[in-house]
């Protein structure tokens, strides 16, 4: 089993560590204290599964970074190091998209009554929504700081194993991007599709069914476009590029979908954070077909 056995490895796993203790923390009360403050006996709607979702998904969200981080140091990858400063950064514009979609959820669901008037919720969770950016800022900085000292560590070790042959360092380095894009694609591509199953009920149609089917077949081919890849599998590798391209088409056309009048109402409650995700996954699967 591997253990960080540097300075600057172990400084990077406690860093990842206690920000997603922190904001753990801070997102479990936000959720308990909503959870509280539901009125019960009402019909379930789409706004009051809102920020369940919302915390759930960012909960996950700081588990499958951490377990990233332990990969990318186990493997000595640069370039997933690197990813993960820019997830964090992702992570952030998410926590302060996640401010005003739950003020907004909670203003609406008191003025439907679905919320007990006397419960504060917005005031005592305000002051804490405000600290998550700012955790996830401040430790954004530090694990890029401890990024750059890891490039020179891991350059070194990379050096060992290849020596200086520069066709073999490019071969690698194309590698390790590869699959650094795939395991980024996994998180970023669940979390669109869970906030559309869940938030989004007006949609019960063909698509509906179509993006149920597609989370077990898109998880099995990212999955199997690593795995080709190792296996340096021709046919496997273009049938992963094809079904790519297929993503790429259909996160484009739920983009457009939901900024159009017809459904906008549809999309309304989760429509920010769907877009940042589809932006994304869309920036993320686009260099996976190259």
């Amino acid at each position: 089993m591997y253990l960080p056995n540097t300075t600057w490895t172990w400084a990077f796993m406690i860093s990842a560590t206690l920000q997603a203790a922190a904001v753990l923390a801070i997102e479990s009360y936000v959720f308990a204290k909503f959870q509280t403050s539901l009125v019960k006996g009402k019909e379930q709607i789409a706004l009051d599964r809102t920020i369940p979702t919302y915390l759930t998904l960012f909960i996950f969200g700081f588990l499958y970074q951490v377990v990233l981080v332990y990969d990318s140091l186990r493997l000595k990858n640069t370039i997933q190091v690197i990813g993960l400063c820019m997830y964090n950064g992702g992570m952030l514009i998410y926590a302060s998209i996640q401010y005003d979609q739950i003020q907004t959820a909670i203003e609406s669901l008191g003025d439907l009554g679905y919320v007990d008037a006397h419960a504060n919720v917005w005031p005592d969770v305000q002051g804490l929504l405000v600290a998550v950016p700012c955790i996830i800022a401040f430790f954004s900085i530090l694990m890029s700081f401890i990024a750059w000292k890891l490039y020179d560590e891991f350059a070194w070790t990379i050096y060992k194993h290849i020596s200086a042959d520069l066709r073999m360092k490019r071969r690698f380095l194309t590698y390790q991007i590869y699959i650094a894009l795939l395991k980024f694609d996994f998180f970023f591509f669940l979390g669109f599709t869970v906030q559309f199953l869940v938030i989004v009920t007006g949609v019960q149609d063909f698509e509906f069914g179509l993006t149920i089917a597609a989370i077990p077949v898109t998880i099995f081919i990212l999955f199997m476009a690593a795995f080709w890849t190792r296996r340096e599998n021709k046919p496997g590798m273009l049938s992963a590029i094809f079904i790519f391209h297929c993503g790429l088409a259909y996160f484009i056309f739920k983009l457009a979908r939901m900024y159009q009048p017809a459904k906008a109402a549809d999309y309304m409650p989760v429509r920010k954070n769907l877009t940042s995700f589809a932006v994304i996954t869309i920036i993320l699967d686009y260099p996976s077909q190259s």
